[in-house]
């Protein structure tokens, strides 16, 4: 099964949003991660209540910082914004061109078949340039409905996503 990471800044919402709804697809392995994180904080309540209102429910989530063992058995890193992007191409070049926002991914990563390494491959996501459109605002700061918004937004692009997340022969 493809390991998939959600990247976002602290990993205390975009990327325990995704990650969460990421994993009611048994068909991939889940990690989520952040670029500048306090370690092993719970997430949000916002962020729980905006997952809660989804019907996802995870107790379990403490926070984690991007090491290059996670990089290093990952298939695909999904950025929540361009900062993320950069940050991988920055600090774990390796892992560049298997790193890209989840806009970008949901519009062109192909629900074709083929292995799913194959196909990030074909992207050249190492190079692309980044642009304004890729990122999922950080909802910090905001009030429950900003959190509520960005669970959605985050639910819809997975949806688009999920289909070219799966391998077949």
């Amino acid at each position: 099964m493809p390991l998939v990471v959600a990247l976002c800044t602290g990993n205390a919402a975009r990327s325990v949003m995704a990650g969460a709804l990421l994993a009611d697809h048994s068909e991939i392995v889940v990690a989520t991660r952040g670029t500048h994180v306090v370690e092993g904080l719970p997430m949000s309540l916002r962020t729980r209540g905006a997952l809660v209102a989804l019907g996802v429910n995870d107790h379990s989530h403490r926070s984690r910082q991007l090491s290059s063992d996670d990089l290093r058995e990952a298939d695909l890193v999904v950025a929540m914004a361009r900062e993320h992007v950069q940050f991988v191409r920055r600090v774990h070049p390796k892992a560049a061109a298997r790193t890209a926002t989840l806009k970008r991914l949901a519009r062109d990563l192909p629900a074709t078949s083929g292995q799913l390494a194959e196909r990030v491959a074909s992207l050249n996501l190492d190079t692309v340039a980044l642009e304004h459109w890729e990122d999922v605002d950080d909802p910090a700061g905001g009030d429950e409905a900003v959190f509520h918004e960005c669970a959605n937004q985050i639910r819809e692009l997975l949806d688009q996503l999920a289909p070219a997340l799966r391998e077949s022969a």
